[in-house]
C-alpha cells in the first residue's frame, strides 16, 4: 500500500427490523411450579373461535374398541394434545407421542354464497406439529404443519398409539 492510504472501512451493518420470534416465544411461555417455563410450540391464530353452542362437538377416545373418555369440544377453542401433562389438553401418555403432537383447533371461516353474501362458520381443523411420528386421519398421514378441515366421524390417530380418537357432532335436536 502506499504511503499515507488507508484501507476502505468495511460499509457500516445496517439496522435489521426483521421479526426474530423472540417476542413470540417469550409470549408463548407457560411458568411451570419449579419456576422454569415451557415454551408452547402452537399460538391461535387470528380466526379462532369456540364452536356454536348449537354444534356440539364431541371427542370420543377408543382403546381396544371400548370407549375410554368422551371430550366435550365446546369448551374452547384449540386442544393441545401430547405427552406434557404441563401444558396440554389432551394427555396421550403413549412413548412415540411428542410432548406438543398437535392441535385440534376450531376457525371461522368465510365463504360467499350464490348472492355474494358472506357465509362464515366454525369448523374443525387438526394441526400436526412437525411432531417425530406423525399424525393420522382416517389412518392416511397427515402433512405436518399443516391446517386439515375435519368432518363429522373423522378418526384421528397420534404416533404409534392404539388409541383412537373420533370427533362426532352430535344431531340437532
Amino acid at each position: 500500500m502506499a504511503e499515507g492510504h488507508e484501507p476502505p472501512k468495511p460499509p457500516k451493518e445496517q439496522p435489521n427490523w426483521g421479526t426474530t420470534g423472540a417476542l413470540a416465544a417469550a409470549s408463548n411461555a407457560v411458568a411451570q411450579a419449579d419456576g422454569s417455563s415451557v415454551t408452547l410450540k402452537y399460538h391461535e391464530p387470528p380466526e379462532a373461535r369456540k364452536p356454536s353452542p348449537h354444534d356440539q362437538w364431541k371427542l370420543f377416545v377408543f382403546k381396544d374398541g371400548a370407549i375410554v373418555d368422551t371430550i366435550d369440544l365446546g369448551a374452547r377453542s384449540c386442544w393441545l394434545a401430547g405427552r406434557d401433562e404441563t401444558v396440554v389438553d389432551l394427555l396421550a401418555a403413549h412413548p412415540s407421542i411428542s410432548k406438543q403432537h398437535a392441535v385440534l383447533q376450531f376457525r371461522h371461516v368465510e365463504k360467499r354464497n350464490e348472492f355474494g353474501d358472506r357465509v362464515g362458520r366454525v369448523k374443525p381443523y387438526l394441526l400436526d406439529l412437525a411432531s417425530a411420528n406423525g399424525t393420522k386421519l382416517n389412518h392416511d398421514e397427515v402433512a405436518t404443519q399443516r391446517y386439515v378441515e375435519l368432518q363429522d366421524k373423522d378418526l384421528v390417530q397420534f404416533g404409534h398409539s392404539t388409541r383412537e380418537y373420533v370427533l362426532m357432532l352430535a344431531p340437532k335436536a
